[in-house]
């Protein structure tokens, strides 16, 4: 940075640098991504009902697959947790299998029984936390993910203990994994055998350990360079397709966006306030509706039909649609779900687990677009 030089008395004195702010932790604005509606649309969907499994998006490169990942946390709420934890509880709600707090909540209730007096537990101290957005690199071990012996206590204080890895820190937050189809096969199939049951479970050199692991994991990936195996991409809950956007004028607003950003991302965070404002109100009304949506039967015999239609294998396509119609219901500000709102997210929960055809002139979207042609739709 140029420094200011002043004149005091006849002598040149240079002032002090003004440190620049930093702007490391200033995330892009979710509201100020231009475009990719279904990428927006699915993790949105998936904040409202984790339940849905999470999205893979699949996509050219440099088309706001990661930014919109990490404007999404930005644009939640902090979380409480308990302070200390690195499995990231929620104070309240802690599980006695949680390493950190289980131990506490056992002695806590052991200290009641011996006490009667004291019927309350020992509230745990709780601090507020960012949603957590874990990367997990394409060369990270096993250990690396779900955990190990801690060898420097185990060196120095002669005791087992275990050491948290990426799936502990992604524990109530996101975990993303770029390039997920370039990663080794058992590690996906670790990562969404955990993702299902919300549990990670680790047993190897002497350390049993089971802890909290609920996320919602979202993976991206170019198709050019392969595509996941059918069985492990059926896992995922929502299938987002994104494509370089060929519209001048959008392409033209991406490149201001991005410079004004780059130029004061403080100030160009703060012009987008009010949008993001918006849009927290909209994920917090939903979280609060979702419970109480109906999914009506119209719309799940909808969804069970698309599904015979498509001839998709398994349940997993019908339950995928329920949820994801109600979340969308939840989303639009209704209490009740519809048919149109099946035919929306159809592609999205459906276009990675059709059965692939060699002989299929037609595409995934278009097999499902016949689909619902066949179908009566009714309005929202």
């Amino acid at each position: 940075m140029a420094t200011i030089s002043t004149a005091h008395n006849g002598h040149a004195a240079e002032e002090t640098p003004q440190a620049e702010p930093d702007t490391r932790n200033v995330a892009y604005p979710f509201a100020a991504i231009v475009g990719q509606e279904e990428l927006k649309l699915a993790l949105l969907l998936c904040v409202i009902d984790p339940t849905i499994g999470g999205v893979m998006v699949m996509g050219h490169r440099g088309t706001a697959k990661s930014t919109a990942v990490r404007a999404l946390a930005a644009l939640l709420p902090p979380m409480h947790v308990v302070a200390g934890c690195p499995y990231n509880c929620e104070p309240g709600r802690i599980s006695a299998g949680c390493p950190h707090c289980g131990e506490k909540v056992r002695g806590s209730r052991l200290k009641a029984e011996k006490t009667p007096k004291t019927s309350a537990l020992s509230p745990q101290p709780s601090a507020l936390a960012s949603v957590p957005v874990v990367d997990l690199p394409l060369g990270a071990t096993e250990d690396r993910v779900i955990g190990a012996l801690d060898i420097e206590r185990a060196l120095a204080e002669g005791v087992q203990a275990f050491a948290p890895g990426l799936l502990a820190r992604a524990n109530r937050g996101f975990l993303y994994i770029d390039e997920v189809n370039l990663l080794e096969d058992h590690l996906v199939d670790l990562l969404l055998d955990v993702a299902q049951s919300g549990v990670n479970v680790v047993e190897r050199e002497g350390v049993s350990v089971r802890h909290p692991a609920r996320f919602v994991l979202v993976g991206s990936g170019n198709p050019e360079e392969g595509d996941l195996r059918p069985q492990l991409l059926d896992r995922f809950g929502l299938h987002a397709r994104i494509t370089t956007l060929t519209d001048v004028a959008q392409r033209v607003e991406i490149v201001r966006r991005r410079r004004a950003f780059d130029a004061d991302p403080h100030g160009f965070a703060q012009r987008w306030e009010k949008e993001q404002a918006k849009l927290q109100r909209t994920i917090k009304a939903a979280h609060k509706r979702l419970p109480n949506v109906e999914l009506t039967d119209t719309a799940l015999e909808a969804a069970a039909q698309l599904c015979v239609t498509l001839e998709i294998d398994g349940h997993r396509g019908e339950l995928t649609l329920a949820r994801t119609a109600t979340a969308l219901a939840a989303l639009e500000g209704r209490d009740t779900t519809t048919t149109a709102d099946v035919a929306h997210i159809a592609r999205l929960a459906l276009r990675h687990r059709l059965r692939k055809d060699p002989l299929e002139s037609q595409g995934d979207d278009t097999r499902i677009e016949r689909a619902l042609a066949n179908m009566i739709i009714d309005q929202p």
